[in-house]
């Protein structure tokens, strides 16, 4: 299923040597402890707009990539992605969706608001484009682009952060590259526990990783079997995991959605930093 995708990856160094950085120059970020540039990453179906995210302070440091929800890379995503890098990590913010629609992180994507429904109907076709495979070849150009950066640290590996249907992506990619990726955290995921055979949650014993997997009230209300789907396949694996559900709405922790709750965002923003500084090395 995913062998072709694992194929890619391995084998897609020659067609990643066309990895392209954005030649833009640094952006304001915001804030004088990180620096945001604008780039491009040439993938083997195009190029994706991202937004890489550095710390100030020079040095080497360990590499995150933040996928974004179905309502795709905006400047939500921006300022999670500054909050990454204060705490010390080069941080890459994909257009996840680039097949469907070109997002550079610039702009708002839902003006007004796009209700759930609304959200998840829009977004239908832009997840039909990122499929399963889809989305290993772009984590191996990801890795690969971040890779190339004299501020990322080589010896550590990489950590996925995913919100919504990006906690998808972020397992989907551990399993692809189990020797690169070292820490998943999925904030209230979407489709990574599901009925379908290629439920990402059943391949969870071809990765390596942490998993940190913060679950919304009303989606566990909604799928009350998925937490322990996720538990017992962590623990078949034999993979260090914490399955939680937060008595929050979908959405709540990030600042544009509906559902944010800010109480409960700055709380598990803790525990994901205190995740994401676990062990981490090569």
């Amino acid at each position: 299923m995913l062998e072709t995708g694992r194929r890619a990856v391995l084998g897609g160094a020659a067609m990643l040597l066309g990895l392209a950085v954005g030649a833009c120059a640094t952006m304001p970020a915001g804030d004088a402890l990180v620096s945001q540039r604008h780039v491009a990453v040439q993938t083997a179906e195009g190029s994706a707009h991202a937004l890489l995210v550095l710390p100030a302070h020079g040095g080497r440091h360990p590499a995150v990539i933040l996928w974004p929800d179905l309502t795709g890379l905006r400047p939500t995503f921006a300022d999670m992605g500054h909050r990454l890098a204060q705490a010390g990590y080069v941080v890459l913010v994909p257009n996840a969706f680039y097949r469907s629609v070109e997002l550079d992180g610039s702009a708002a994507t839902a003006q007004p608001r796009l209700s759930f429904g609304e959200t998840m109907k829009r977004g239908a076709p832009w997840r039909a484009a990122a499929s399963d495979e889809a989305v290993v070849a772009d984590a191996g150009a990801y890795v690969a682009f971040l890779d190339t950066l004299p501020q990322v640290d080589p010896a550590s590996r990489v950590s996925m952060v995913g919100f919504d249907i990006g906690g998808a992506h972020a397992f989907v990619a551990a399993r692809a590259m189990p020797d690169r990726i070292g820490a998943v955290a999925a904030i209230h995921p979407l489709a990574i526990a599901t009925s379908r055979d290629t439920s990402p949650h059943l391949y969870v014993d071809q990765s390596k990783a942490r998993y940190l997997v913060e679950i919304a009230r009303p989606d566990d209300e909604r799928e009350p079997g998925d937490k322990e789907d996720l538990r017992q396949a962590f623990a078949r694996a034999g993979l260090e995991a914490r399955v939680t559900v937060v008595d929050a709405p979908h959405g709540f922790m990030v600042p544009d959605d509906q559902g944010f709750d800010a109480a409960t965002s700055e709380r598990v923003w803790n525990e994901l930093l205190a995740f994401l500084s676990g062990p981490n090395r090569e």
